[in-house]
């Protein structure tokens, strides 16, 4: 599962949601039929009667609510998709749900790891990636409970194998 947006608030009182999208493409909640509202009583399938945008936000309404009252329930819900539904990632594009918990290999010695792969030396974990802006910043989590931010960036990040869970990266001199 995917999550694609959060309801932030109701719209008008038909029963229509704002969306606070967490996908970059957001002319694709046109495609989707359906998505899974995380609720405290356990997912529930919504199926989207009608979609609208306004500013960065998305406007949706569901065919199993009828007024503001009804979907008021909803509260600050997030959405969900399944991975089938999503946009196929483009190269040398992986979803941040695929880069979380792969191992970080440098391709090269660097002056303070020293576990060694047959890659090169593992630097850690990537535990996060944050959303900048300009690029995103990958957090990867040393042995030692240090974090290292990498700038997701071609001359830093040289290969990432979901297969074999591990991302090859040239650590550029400064960021440890």
């Amino acid at each position: 599962m995917l999550r694609v947006g959060v309801i932030t608030q109701t719209h008008g009182i038909a029963g229509e949601v704002k969306i606070f999208p967490t996908m970059d493409e957001l002319q694709h909640f046109k495609k989707l039929k359906v998505v899974y509202a995380d609720t405290k009583s356990g997912w529930k399938e919504l199926h989207i009667a009608s979609v609208k945008f306004f500013k960065n936000q998305v406007i949706l309404k569901f065919q199993e609510y009828k007024d503001i009252n009804e979907v008021l329930t909803l509260g600050k819900t997030e959405l969900w998709i399944e991975r089938s539904q999503a946009v196929p990632c483009k190269e040398n594009e992986n979803f941040i749900t695929d880069l979380i918990g792969l191992s970080v290999v440098c391709d090269m010695a660097v002056e303070g790891v020293t576990k060694t792969t047959d890659l090169g030396e593992e630097l850690g974990i990537c535990t996060d990636v944050m959303q900048t802006g300009a690029n995103d910043v990958y957090v990867v989590e040393r042995e030692n409970g240090e974090e290292v931010l990498l700038p997701a960036i071609p001359s830093v990040i040289l290969n990432v194998d979901l297969t074999k869970k591990v991302m090859l990266i040239h650590l550029l001199d400064g960021l440890i």
